[in-house]
């Protein structure tokens, strides 16, 4: 088992990370982690009873317009859980790792799980922490097209979570006031 600090302008949200069970999703976050890649982004993408999303190096800058559009460098390497190198290929937001729609966690409140651009293998960076049961992006869901693999869940700071989430926003999801990720650790 493995944990994250998510230290936010709210507050701290500790996450475990289902390792076991999607070593490239999670050897792929914690590389970023371990690089110190979230750190200073901000969330991007707030809607109050669905989510909060961040991981986009473009939200650096909290008002960019870029923001929600970027990635990890393509061909970038991470080692995944279980050992295996991988690189990231060259996708729709920058460096993508495959899918690994494998282990049947729906996206439930208090869950992470990997965004994508609506693409197979179009996850990178970018992260969202579902705060409704938004059973529609489970992978093996066939209600919808969306699949969003969880891969990890709030273990502390649910009430940081649902802070940002109430955070007024503007007509693209946008928080007015930013809300950012000061750091991400292990734990």
């Amino acid at each position: 088992m493995t944990n994250i600090v998510m230290t936010t302008t709210q507050g701290k949200i500790t996450v475990e990370l289902f390792t076991k069970e999607l070593p490239i999703t999670t050897g792929s976050f914690l590389s970023l982690v371990d690089e110190g890649y979230f750190d200073g982004l901000h969330f991007h993408r707030v809607i109050k009873g669905f989510m909060i999303q961040g991981g986009c190096p473009h939200s650096r800058d909290a008002k960019s317009g870029r923001a929600g559009t970027g990635g990890p460098e393509p061909g970038s390497s991470f080692t995944a859980v279980d050992g295996q190198i991988m690189n990231r290929s060259k996708g729709g937001r920058g460096g993508n790792i495959p899918d690994e729609l494998t282990a049947k966690f729906s996206n439930e409140p208090g869950t992470l799980s990997m965004a994508n651009t609506g693409q197979p293998n179009s996850g990178g960076s970018q992260f969202f922490l579902n705060t409704k049961h938004n059973n529609f992006l489970d992978w093996f869901d066939s209600s919808s097209p969306s699949k969003h693999p969880v891969f990890g869940r709030v273990t502390e700071g649910m009430d940081i979570v649902r802070k940002i989430e109430t955070t007024p926003t503007d007509r693209q999801d946008r928080p007015k006031k930013p809300q950012q990720i000061i750091s991400v650790r292990r734990a």
